[in-house]
């Protein structure tokens, strides 16, 4: 008896879904989906551009248009590969204990270079860390969510590339929930919030050293209508894609992916153009980068 898709959880989803590219991230984070190839003295030239992605649990990354090769990480359920600016480490997280409600789920966040050495963890394990990037600001800084266990909303952490667990700082209040989706070369950041006293919206965060981080409101005529979730900056920081759900109540599956012009200095999401699911059918798109 089939499972009907309108009742499939995330959990069956990724069992079916075996051949399933979960998340197909790379450059400077979630900005870019190929990596530039690097060429070192001694080495033969190289073609192509690669891609990291996961399948079946494990990392990969491979050149377009080559066989697949061995993953990068094996034994366990890995996720959402981000490629650091200089294109030599890629930072993940990694399920260590299953739920089949994800917001359940324990997870760490780790950095592995990627030629499969230098492989270590920038959480313990014991919190519900998910969707790690790097800022673009040349500083290549790992930032994660966290789950607040007590609010159920999540706030954002960093670390730094060989950093270890107990190392990670909260950039923002684990009070109310902030998201963080895409970072610029600038040192902002692209979240979703619940504001305590702006409200529920998109901004553009900047974290400031011994000070709360400044919030300022980015206009988007869709979020006044219903959430952005998983939004992706391009490189060239003048489009953004992301998912949207409508209403104020979040379910999965069921997310439009849409594709507009983002302007940074004038704070404004337009534009707007559906790329999946218009009709916002029960069924798994995530993750548009």
């Amino acid at each position: 008896m089939k499972t009907p898709i309108n009742t499939l959880c995330r959990r069956e989803f990724l069992k079916k879904t075996s051949w399933a590219t979960a998340a197909l991230v790379a450059g400077t984070g979630a900005g870019a989906s190929v990596a530039p190839v690097l060429v070192h003295a001694g080495e033969p030239e190289r073609r192509g551009s690669r891609i990291s992605y996961y399948c079946n649990g494990e990392i990969h990354i491979n050149e377009l248009g080559q066989p697949e090769g061995k993953p990068v990480t094996n034994g366990h359920w890995d996720f959402k590969p981000s490629w650091s600016k200089t294109a030599s480490m890629l930072l993940c997280f990694r399920r260590l204990k299953d739920d089949p409600d994800t917001l359940k789920w324990k997870t760490a966040i780790f950095i592995i270079n990627i030629d499969r050495t230098g492989f270590h963890q920038l959480s313990e394990g014991a919190r519900t860390d998910f969707n790690p990037t790097w800022t673009r600001d040349g500083l290549n800084t790992p930032i994660w969510n966290r789950k607040n266990d007590k609010t159920g909303g999540f706030y954002v952490m960093e670390s730094k590339a060989g950093g270890k667990p107990g190392e990670e700082t909260a950039i923002t209040d684990g009070s109310f929930h902030t998201w963080a989706h895409s970072c610029l070369t600038d040192g902002r950041i692209l979240v979703s919030s619940l504001h305590p006293s702006l409200g529920w919206g998109v901004f553009l965060l900047t974290p400031r050293q011994g000070a709360k981080p400044l919030y300022e409101p980015v206009q988007c005529e869709l979020a006044a209508k219903g959430q952005l979730h998983r939004a992706s900056v391009s490189s060239s920081e003048d489009k953004v894609c992301f998912e949207y759900l409508a209403g104020a109540e979040f379910r999965e599956p069921g997310h439009t992916l849409y594709i507009a012009d983002f302007n940074a200095k004038e704070r404004t999401i337009t534009n707007s153009k559906v790329i999946a699911n218009a009709e916002g059918k029960p069924f798994w798109y995530l993750n548009p980068a």
